[in-house]
């Protein structure tokens, strides 16, 4: 079997987290420095779909909808949301390490289909946080996949992200009827009432890494 190849390196800001972009024919993997495993595997991406694809399927017969997706990875959240919506969407993706967005433009983009390249597409370089501080009724859809989920691995500065405080901004920056979803590795019943304590109403929804029946179990929280 043909092994990997380094392509690529990035330093996750305020961390110093190495992240490594690798490819092995037509595969391509993302992994943290000094961690085993992958945290990401171009061929395992059901769950990532299934993020845009159950959320955005609330949204679909809204005028001109607007899309706020808080982590780019590999590309699938982003193209599953482009395949769910119409024309007149507007999908911004905000992603904290220049090199991930530069990896999406290059080589890895073709797993995904380059969603980076569709017009409706608008990329932010920085914490998706700062988007959800500054809207107000602006998205008709918050989709987070910013690390492994409430534990998270990646970066401690995530912790926000699964807050009362971002669950707050979330509410503020989501159109009325809105929703807001969430990507994890796992279930996390504190988490659940934690959404529900905020005032959503909650819907975590198990969902497999590679297609149904196949890969690991993954869940999707949806509130609204």
């Amino acid at each position: 079997m043909a092994r990997f190849t380094l392509l690529g390196t990035a330093t996750i800001p305020g961390q110093g987290t190495e992240l490594r972009l690798l490819q092995r024919n037509d595969e391509f993997a993302i992994k943290i420095a000094g961690i085993s495993g992958e945290l990401m595997n171009t061929r395992l991406h059901g769950s990532e779909d299934a993020l845009a694809t159950l959320a955005c399927d609330r949204i679909v017969d809204r005028p001109s909808p607007s899309v706020l997706i808080g982590g780019l990875g590999m590309g699938f959240t982003l193209a599953a949301a482009l395949n769910s919506l119409g024309d007149t969407a507007e999908v911004t993706v905000a992603e904290l390490v220049p090199e991930v967005v530069e990896w999406n433009k290059g080589p890895l983009g073709s797993a995904s289909g380059y969603p980076l390249s569709d017009a409706r597409t608008r990329v932010h370089i920085g914490d998706v946080g700062e988007l959800m501080r500054d809207a107000k009724g602006e998205y008709d859809a918050i989709l987070l996949d910013v690390d492994n989920g409430p534990e998270g691995l990646t970066r401690k500065e995530n912790d926000w992200i699964y807050s009362p405080d971002a669950l707050k901004e979330a509410r503020a920056a989501l159109r009325p009827g809105g929703i807001l979803a969430y990507w994890s590795a796992g279930q996390d019943n504190a988490f659940t009432a934690r959404l529900k304590k905020a005032g959503y109403k909650v819907e975590a929804v198990t969902v497999r890494a590679h297609r149904p029946g196949k890969g690991a179990k993954h869940v999707i929280w949806l509130a609204w």
